[in-house]
Parts: C-alpha cells; structure tokens; sequence
C-alpha cells in the first residue's frame, strides 16, 4: 500500500515532530509512506479569502503531486477538508481536471480516519497513565465528518484517563486568516476555549489540527499552564514507545 504524507503547511513549517510522528504509525502497520516534494499548500488560505484563481493554481500543483499515490493522508482535518469539499468547485469549469481532482478526493484521508476507518486500527499499543482531553478541530469534525475515530483511539490507550472537554464543539476562534481578520473575535473565543480546557486540569489538550493547537498553546502559554497541548499522531507515538 502506498501512501503519501500531504504534510501541511504548519505541520512542514513549525511542526515537523508530528509529521515524522505519522510516518512511524504508518509504517508500522505496513505502509510504505513517501513524500512527494513537490506538494504545496492546499489552496484553502487563498480560497477562504476570495483570491479563487490563484487557490486553483495551488490546487492544481496538489493534483500532480499526489497523481500517483494510492492513499493521501494527512495530519490535518481542515485541509483534508478543504480537498473533499471545495476542489470540486475549484475544476467545475474543466472536465479533465474535475476528473483528477475526484480522483485525488477519493484517496485523501485525515489520519485518524485512515488508521480507523481504512487500515482498522484502534489500538496502538499505547499507554499513558496520566489525563488528557480532546478538543475537535470545526473543519475536521464538521466539514470532514471525523468525530469518532481520534475519540477510538484516545479511549484505547491503556490506562489514560480521558476527561471530556466542555463545550468542546465550541470553535477554538483560529480559523485560519480569520484570527487575522477578526482578532479581537478570535482573541475572546481561545480565551473561552482555555478557560474550559483549564476547568478540567489536565496534563494533555489532544487535537488533530496543529492550527487549533498552535493557537490554544499560545493562550495557555501566556497562562503558565501546565496542560502540553499535542497533536494526536504525535500523543499516540510517544505513548506506544514508552
């Protein structure tokens, strides 16, 4: 089976931890995992701002990188979301690249998704005697449809103690260029999201986005909080080595 790692840009950028995290999960179970290096972004920052034809040149760059790949994955709800839900719109106007892009739809899986849903993995081996709590990224859960398959994984990792998150449906207020266009907007709702993430003091914030988790980290930090805000890849590696 091989599957290519769509990276991301945070992920590439200032996360690469969580990117090499994925791999080794992967690989574990009998992927064979390249990295074409042509990918770039996925289009969505131009695209949610109206800038639609240079989100195509993008998109198009995507297509030809991943043509060949039997799976796509990667770290991120929210791009692979925005492959699943707008490349349609992006090629409705060519019939010959509508045609890939479907193709390239079909392959292209979150990874929590893929391990559960395509490989059928819900155990890691992982263990972690100790708290966390999940927060759900808004385009992973709501565009993308993952809700359930990071929660599996989570409650299978032997002895940890999973606290829900209140109001965990409640958006982080990162939302890409949105935390640029409205800060003010987005300042209040990180605040709201750590206040509830601090109600239930523990010691890890478990998401699928790094978006979400850079921008949570950063108003926990300013707090001195203890809670280690990571990304799921990353939580279930370090556990399933220890």
């Amino acid at each position: 089976m091989k599957v290519s790692l769509f990276i991301t840009c945070l992920v590439d950028q200032f996360y690469p931890s969580v990117g090499v995290s994925a791999v080794r999960l992967l690989r574990r179970y009998g992927c064979d995992v390249d990295f074409p290096a042509r990918q770039t972004c996925c289009g969505q920052p131009a695209f949610n701002s109206g800038y639609v034809a240079q989100a195509r040149d993008v998109a198009r760059n995507q297509l030809e990188a991943f043509e060949d790949s039997d799976y796509v994955v990667s770290p991120s709800g929210s791009c692979t979301g925005m492959v699943h839900h707008y490349y349609h719109d992006l090629f409705a106007g060519d019939p010959a690249l509508l045609a890939r892009a479907e193709r390239l739809v079909a392959k292209t899986f979150e990874l929590s998704q893929f391990l559960v849903d395509v490989l059928k993995i819900t155990d890691v081996g992982a263990r972690c005697p100790q708290t966390a709590t999940f927060h759900p990224s808004c385009h992973g859960s709501r565009l993308l449809g993952v809700r359930e398959q990071p929660l599996e994984l989570l409650r299978n990792v032997k002895d940890l103690t999973l606290i829900p998150l209140p109001k965990s449906q409640d958006c982080c207020g990162f939302g890409g260029t949105f935390a640029v266009k409205m800060s003010d907007i987005s300042g209040s709702m990180v605040q709201e999201k750590v206040d509830n993430v601090a109600s239930v003091g523990v010691d890890y914030l478990v998401s699928t986005d790094m978006g979400c988790i850079m921008n949570i980290a950063g108003q926990m930090r300013r707090r001195g909080m203890k809670t280690e805000p990571i990304h799921l890849a990353e939580f279930l590696w370090r556990f399933s080595q220890s």
